[in-house]
């Protein structure tokens, strides 16, 4: 997500509501209403689900390459040119020719599943084995071809998925300096948040977030450390899981984190990202923590999918507020009738001040993984750079292209750690991860708790590529992160014409019960408005 906040706070919890330059102002309510612009042409795919698109090309009303054919004009319209997005860093040379090959099939009577033909568009940091490009959005890599797919891009392909292009990101993830701006990298340049055109699309899955919103997919999929997947699913308005280390394999993507990263599926709808996260899992053999999720994951999470899910649940509650913004303390309150009305408990807890502490431990313990599997990725992976130091030195070589506007501190500060069997690294993941699931476990326990909910983010501030990304003081990103637990984030309604989320998180493995809350949760409100596109946050 944020990772200057690692530095600037100590706290990566420390982000994400009131706001930076022109965020502030001086809207006396919030505004929630149906939205058009009325520059776009209608588009025939709008807000379509899953479920809808299979049904259409069941019937023969649509087929694959019809959907992907739409889905391209659509970028080339809005992502390329028009209001240019710029959320796409790659359209995928081959998606008509897959999508016809998978039409064939079902012609055939072959039918892969709830996927079959549905197009997907994946983060760059994802390795594909095709004639798209691996660079974590770093002219660094530029031009690197993966010689393999990465497990969850192997998985896409036999559940019938159609790899529709690549998404920009946060350069490395958002893991490159201390001053950076969400959704900005040296090859990509910078995407736009689709709600109002000069706010930022948080990240680091910028790209797969504002795609998902802005309808130039059905389905993304992105990558988080800490926020990157949540943060902005909350901000663009959408539906984000962040699944439980170990359900999803990383073996193929860039890496920051082994003890917190994973691939995590976006959509507009509860229902989508179930489906697709039913297309993501499995163990993989070049991923040892997917041997924990033997027996534990589910190919399909839809049937958890319940409008009573939240009946007799005991959701627990920070205490204290989140921020001190009258807005998103209006929309709070809101959001505890609502689940209180469909039958939750809600349980006050403490938990967020000692959560909060281990930012630095955090940080650390970023920088020592990420110098290690960073390393171990570019030695594998048939790229001309071959290691941390080989990156720091191209940008240096190149800083009027690759470092215009920020710097690459972080990934110097990483460089300079040492190994991950070191007694600094050790002190940092006990205190980081293992102490952090002590304090979210004890609370989980003692409380007897389904799940933790709150807001997930405060409204997106401006884009500040110059200075960089100036966020507020509420987020709910960091618990789940250092733990390595679930967390999905649904749209929670607007504050200033931008979207916030709602989160609900819990222990390892708890994805069944977190949909079936958050579905519940979904069709209670129906909170998921179509962006605005507006210009600017001025009128």
């Amino acid at each position: 997500m944020k990772r200057r906040e690692f530095i600037v706070s100590s706290s990566v919890a420390g982000v994400g509501s009131v706001f930076g330059s022109s965020c502030n102002n001086s809207s006396s309510e919030t505004t929630k209403g149906s939205f058009t612009n009325e520059h776009l042409a209608p588009f025939e795919l709008d807000e379509i689900s899953i479920g809808l698109l299979q049904e259409k090309m069941k019937s023969g009303k649509l087929s694959a390459e019809k959907v992907v054919q739409l889905y391209l004009e659509r970028i080339k319209q809005i992502d390329q040119n028009g209001i240019s997005l710029n959320a796409v860093i790659e359209i995928n040379p081959d998606a008509i020719a897959i999508a016809v090959q998978l039409d064939q099939e079902r012609k055939n009577g072959k039918l892969r599943g709830a996927m079959h033909g549905i197009p997907v568009l994946i983060k760059d940091n994802i390795d594909t084995s095709d004639k798209m490009q691996t660079t974590a959005g770093s002219l660094a890599m530029q031009g690197h071809i993966s010689p393999a797919d990465a497990f969850v891009v192997r998985k896409l392909r036999e559940a019938g998925a159609v790899i529709l292009g690549k998404t920009n990101l946060s350069e490395w993830a958002n893991f490159r300096s201390n001053h950076s701006s969400s959704g900005w990298s040296s090859r990509g340049g910078q995407t736009k948040n689709p709600y109002i055109l000069d706010h930022n699309p948080c990240g680091s899955s910028s790209g797969s977030g504002v795609a998902v919103a802005a309808n130039l997919c059905t389905v993304a999929v992105g990558t988080e450390t800490d926020g990157s997947v949540t943060c902005p699913a909350s901000v663009n308005g959408i539906v984000g899981l962040k699944p439980t280390v170990g359900l999803v394999s990383r073996s193929g993507i860039i890496p920051i984190s082994a003890t917190q990263d994973t691939a995590g599926p976006m959509g507009r709808t509860v229902t989508d990202v179930a489906v697709l996260l039913g297309a993501m899992v499995g163990v993989d053999a070049d991923d040892a923590v997917t041997k924990e999720s033997e027996g534990r994951f589910e190919t399909d999470y839809t049937k958890y999918l319940n409008v009573n899910g939240l009946k007799g649940k005991r959701i627990g509650i920070e205490k204290n507020p989140q921020g001190n913004n009258q807005f998103i303390h209006a929309l709070w309150l809101k959001t505890l009738e609502v689940l209180k009305k469909q039958g939750a408990e809600i349980v006050e807890t403490e938990y967020l001040a000692e959560i909060n502490k281990l930012g630095d431990a955090e940080y650390d313990l970023l920088k020592f993984e990420f110098k290690d599997g960073l390393n171990k990725y570019l030695l594998a992976s048939g790229s001309k750079m071959k290691s941390l130091t080989d990156v720091i030195a191209f940008n240096n070589a190149n800083e009027d292209k690759t470092m215009p506007y920020f710097r690459q501190e972080i990934l110097e500060a990483s460089n300079k750690m040492e190994g991950i069997g070191s007694r600094k690294y050790e002190e940092a993941f006990e205190k980081c991860h293992l102490g952090s699931k002590k304090i979210i476990d004890e609370v989980l326990s003692k409380n007897n708790l389904d799940a933790i909910c709150g807001i997930t983010m405060g409204p997106a501030c401006s884009i500040d590529i110059i200075y960089g990304d100036r966020w507020g003081d509420v987020s709910l990103t960091m618990p789940a992160a250092v733990t390595g637990y679930p967390h999905i984030t649904v749209p929670g309604g607007l504050i200033y014409d931008l979207p916030v989320g709602i989160s609900f998180f819990g222990p390892a493995y708890s994805e069944r019960t977190l949909f079936s809350m958050a579905y519940a949760y979904e069709q209670a409100t129906k909170n998921r408005i179509a962006p605005a596109f507006s210009k600017s946050f001025l009128k």
